[in-house]
């Protein structure tokens, strides 16, 4: 399976991004290296991505397990190194999620696979040796 995104820059770190999808993103580098605060730094778009997988992986799971879900967020906290190239070196999930049907333990579950089976992106950082954790909230009314 092919996918391709197409970044184009217009000035100092400034840069806009479209996908094969249709969507499209501005991209923004720091004020100390020319940023301007036009869009999203490179590193942020990374914890999106991993958040975005994950929840929809855990919906996906949820909703096909005939859970109704009202509502899934997820907070994702990162730590980076101190030294070039600051890469991450934790990233730490936590989900907030209701839904009628929703127990303690088909919550974990989809978590779960989501985290080793299924997001390519969370499982990516794994494999490059990030520290890569998780956490719930199951919310009711």
């Amino acid at each position: 399976m092919n996918m391709r995104v197409d970044v184009k820059w217009h000035e100092a770190v400034h840069f806009s991004a479209s996908a094969d999808s249709g969507h499209s993103i501005e991209i923004d580098g720091p004020p100390d290296l020319g940023g301007v605060n036009a869009g999203t730094r490179p590193m942020e778009l990374m914890l999106m991505s991993i958040g975005g997988c994950a929840a929809t992986d855990v919906v996906h799971i949820l909703t096909k397990g005939r859970v109704n879900v009202k509502s899934c967020n997820v907070l994702v906290d990162a730590q980076r190194s101190t030294e070039e190239p600051q890469v991450f070196t934790a990233i730490h999930l936590k989900f907030s999620v209701a839904g009628d049907g929703l127990t303690e333990r088909n919550l974990a579950r989809a978590i779960e696979l989501s985290a080793e089976k299924y997001c390519s992106a969370s499982i990516l950082m794994q494999r490059a040796g990030v520290d890569v954790t998780h956490e719930f909230e199951l919310i009711t009314s």
